[in-house]
């Protein structure tokens, strides 16, 4: 990466290329290319749309982040990420569908997934994202659905834990076979004193229909804020659980990627895997503005706790910081928001694009490490 200078400029000229999000600027200028974004290996690409790898845990599919827009910023069903392809034990599960709920509870009973189905509400859009998303190429395990279901602590308090309870076990139907890259295993604690706030829910629907089977049908557990390891697929047990339950090993074998200072024994020591402050580019436009070449960059941001105003970017190591303000102010942190830069670089070269919090007290553990740094090459300035 050539770190070379760069500048941005604050004249009318740039200030015209925020049109799209601010109202108050001038028109866009004219779009002439859009320039391929990509890792530390060099441009590859991404299959988009299509399950690559074997069924089961080695499956994936990746969204297309560059598409991403203001008219486009739920993903469709089809596009929408997929991490783990339906399992085959998924074939000798009873049916009809029943979800036990058990354990320190004075209530058990099956909860029938129909039911949760009849009782599903829409629930609002909620980004969902692996913990593994590492792929410089396009980071594209991660998507923003429209969610329907019914609030996992509706289903507790009906289920009347006992004092013993301190925290509620979600597990799901996963495939055993052997992976290259995951383990055996689905399952999650949650804490039982925080789930109301969580606003965890059991989800039936997606963009407004039932849930596709690669994604948990008929029912799968969505936690607003966690990484997607902890919404657990194929729900088909609820059990209340004490103080001493073990972390599972689907928290084992995520620890790492959710920044645990280590694999706990019990699920109480697990760490919330809540999803910082994040952002990062996906798209670079090339636009000529009255004769001159300038870059408007798209990204997204999303995660952490709050939303945020301002940003700060950098086009390499040597460079210093520069401010962003994000227009408009994103409405919620619960899904993503786009963001746009105007920059003119001072030459042509390779930069990497890099992110982080304007306010530096926001924890942002991953933007810290440049995490989703993305390249672009320049070769017009």
């Amino acid at each position: 990466m050539a770190g070379l200078a760069s500048v941005v400029e604050t004249t009318p000229l740039l200030a015209q290329l925020a049109a799209d999000t601010c109202p108050d600027a001038g028109p866009a200028g004219t779009l002439v290319r859009t320039l391929p974004l990509y890792g530390g290996r060099g441009p590859r690409p991404t299959p988009f749309g299509q399950i690559v790898g074997r069924p089961g845990l080695d499956a994936r599919r990746f969204t297309d982040l560059s598409q991403v827009d203001a008219d486009r910023l739920v993903t469709p069903t089809p596009h929408v990420f997929v991490r783990t392809t339906a399992p085959a034990a998924l074939g000798a599960r009873p049916m009809p569908w029943t979800i036990p709920v058990a354990g320190l509870v004075e209530s058990p009973s099956a909860l029938a997934a129909a039911s949760l189905i009849a009782r599903a509400q829409p629930m609002g859009v909620h980004l969902m994202e692996c913990a593994g998303n590492s792929d410089p190429q396009n980071f594209g395990l991660m998507s923003a659905v429209a969610w329907s279901g019914v609030p996992l602590a509706d289903v507790v308090t009906a289920a009347r834990p006992t004092p013993a309870a301190t925290g509620v076990l979600v597990t799901g139907v996963d495939d055993e076979a052997e992976a290259w890259r995951s383990q055996p295993g689905a399952s999650w604690v949650l804490p039982l004193a925080d789930l109301a706030g969580l606003g965890a829910f059991l989800a039936t629907e997606m963009n407004g229909a039932p849930l596709p089977l690669d994604h948990g049908a008929p029912v799968r557990l969505v936690v607003p804020g966690w990484y997607g390891c902890a919404w657990i697929k194929w729900v088909d047990g609820i059990q209340l659980v004490d103080a001493e339950a073990p972390a599972t090993s689907q928290m084992h074998e995520f620890a790492a990627r959710t920044h645990q200072p280590a694999a706990p024994g019990r699920a109480r020591e697990y760490a919330a895997p809540e999803i910082d402050l994040a952002a990062t580019p996906i798209r670079v436009e090339q636009r000529l503005v009255e004769g001159r070449t300038a870059y408007r960059i798209v990204g997204l941001v999303w995660g952490g706790a709050a939303t945020v105003e301002r940003l700060q970017i950098r086009f390499g190591v040597q460079e210093e910081w520069q401010p962003m303000r994000l227009c408009p102010t994103p409405a919620t942190h619960h899904t993503w928001s786009l963001w746009e830069h105007t920059w003119r670089p001072a030459a042509p070269g390779v930069y990497g694009i890099v992110l982080r919090a304007d306010d530096r007290a926001i924890r942002t553990r991953r933007l810290d490490m440049s995490y989703y740094i993305r390249l672009v090459r320049i070769d017009a300035v």
